[in-house]
């Protein structure tokens, strides 16, 4: 019973991603740029580095490079924290604004493209069944963690 649907789950990110990536070529923007972008835009500007690498699923000293080149094409800026000095802030900056609704309609495009030809009651369906397994998979992360703890 459904013994390649994990290696579709782990395939369809990849693809996905491949084809925004694509599309997003032209506007000179990587997967790790604008990746970045839409995190920092979704998270809310004021960011610590660590916050925003972990919501990308990267370490922070790899995002660092990707942040000084997007600082360097002023759409973000970093701030130094009030609270310690050692933390830098990001923030978008207004350049970033008219880029980020160019990326938006390319995902909400491709998005639309690609679930083309399911009806509402099949999106939600699925979408339920995502939440079930990822729900499994979590529980039996937690398993697995009491166990090693006990």
């Amino acid at each position: 019973m459904g013994q390649h649907i994990g290696f579709k789950l782990a395939r369809l990110p990849r693809l996905w991603r491949a084809v925004i990536d694509e599309r997003l070529a032209p506007l000179g923007l990587t997967q790790t740029r604008w990746v970045t972008l839409w995190n920092l835009r979704n998270m809310g500007g004021g960011q610590a580095q660590c916050d925003l690498a972990r919501a990308i699923g990267v370490e922070a000293p790899s995002l660092v490079r990707t942040l000084d080149q997007l600082a360097e094409q002023n759409l973000i800026e970093r701030r130094p924290c009030a609270d310690d000095r050692r933390t830098k802030r990001l923030y978008l900056t207004d350049d970033a604004t008219p880029l980020l609704e160019k990326i938006e309609t390319i995902v909400n495009e491709t998005r639309s493209e690609m679930l083309r030809g399911f009806s509402q009651a099949e999106m939600d369906e699925f979408e339920s069944m995502l939440d079930r397994i990822e729900k499994n998979g979590l529980d039996l992360q937690r398993q697995s963690e009491e166990a090693k703890a006990s």
